[in-house]
């Protein structure tokens, strides 16, 4: 893999990261839910966070600010 597309998948992940913690804590419950049942292998991921929106806040905390460092890593070249 070249360090242009490395560049360009490390960027997507942190936009994903970003915008999925957003989500995460606004609508905590919500968005578990929609993850909870026959989700393609994501129900594990998500039992912690099954009726702790606390919790799921907390992580979505975390997932913004790894994302941000992610994004703030990258550089054209």
């Amino acid at each position: 893999m070249n360090d242009r597309l490395i560049a360009r998948v490390a960027e997507m992940a942190a936009i994903f990261m970003v915008g999925d913690g957003v989500v995460g804590l606004i609508e905590p419950r919500r968005h578990v839910d929609l993850w909870k049942d026959r989700a393609l292998g994501a129900e594990k991921a998500v039992a912690p966070f099954v009726d702790r929106p606390g919790r799921r806040r907390a992580y979505a905390l975390i997932q913004i600010a790894a994302g941000l460092a992610l994004a703030s890593r990258q550089r054209a070249r």
